[in-house]
């Protein structure tokens, strides 16, 4: 596996299928992701079916779409493991998430436990990215050490290439843009202030620190976790999210070919 440097990483894009991403000039901007819709081992990806699955990924892919985004607890990993069969490693990024606890919980496990399994529930030796799953409150860098070291320790051996967060919390956030540890930071933006973790205002500024800091961005909750999909509210959704946010792509929950199609047309037009 070759090295990805930060600048390497954030030059080359963020995206994917169950994570989707779009190639356009520059960085890639578009990843189709579960949102919010998994948990339990399950999301409305999966419930597709691993045949409908394998059918929409393959046409994303077909449309330009090389980064798959997952999550551990979205049950994700056998069917982009199934999905990519077919399809050059090298060509694709992985992103998923591990569900973090505090230290000193009884449901904490060796990190590389857990990737090991990751790793063997998706047919790859190696993962792109490692985000600490929808941390909610900031004191994560001092009562996560039993991740973060795995995670150290992960990326060094190269079973990972970077690490970060996924922060549903303004505190969480603040703490990552400037921690040293966070190579990349998946955070809630859209123009709506739809269950986000301040202003639009204040989040596009956070999040331009955070890139003038190196962090890799990545936006969900594009459309408010699907309460502002109306033809005028994708629009401007979009149009927010590429030109405003200070993001480097973004997280949509795509369900089918026609909605992949739509999304690719609306960010390839902007």
């Amino acid at each position: 596996m070759k090295n990805l440097s930060r600048r390497k990483f954030i030059r080359t894009g963020l995206a994917g299928f169950a994570g989707l991403t779009v190639g356009g000039p520059g960085l890639l901007k578009l990843t189709y992701t579960p949102e919010s819709r998994g948990g339990s081992k399950a999301s409305n990806q999966t419930r597709l079916g691993m045949e409908k699955f394998v059918e929409i990924a393959h046409h994303a892919y077909q449309r330009g779409i090389r980064f798959f985004d997952m999550a551990d607890s979205y049950g994700s990993h056998p069917y982009v493991g199934e999905a990519i069969k077919t399809l050059p490693r090298e060509k694709i990024t992985l992103l998923t998430k591990i569900w973090t606890y505090e230290d000193g919980s009884d449901k904490n496990i060796p990190v590389r436990e857990s990737l090991d399994r990751y790793c063997q529930e998706l047919g790859t030796g190696y993962i792109d990215i490692v985000l600490m799953h929808c941390l909610m409150q900031g004191g994560w860098s001092q009562n996560r050490r039993h991740y973060m070291d795995g995670l150290s320790k992960a990326k060094q051996d190269g079973i990972i290439k970077a690490v970060g967060v996924s922060c549903h919390n303004w505190d969480a956030m603040v703490e990552a843009v400037d921690n040293p540890w966070v190579d990349v930071i998946m955070a809630r933006i859209n123009p709506f202030q739809t269950l986000m973790d301040g202003t639009p205002d204040a989040v596009k500024e956070l999040l331009g620190k955070a890139r003038k800091n190196g962090k890799g961005v990545i936006g969900m909750k594009i459309f408010g976790e699907g309460r502002h999909v109306s033809e005028d509210e994708r629009e401007q959704s979009l149009k927010f999210a590429l030109t405003e946010a200070n993001i480097h792509c973004m997280t949509l929950g795509l369900e089918s070919i026609a909605q992949v199609d739509d999304a690719v047309g609306r960010v390839m037009a902007q």
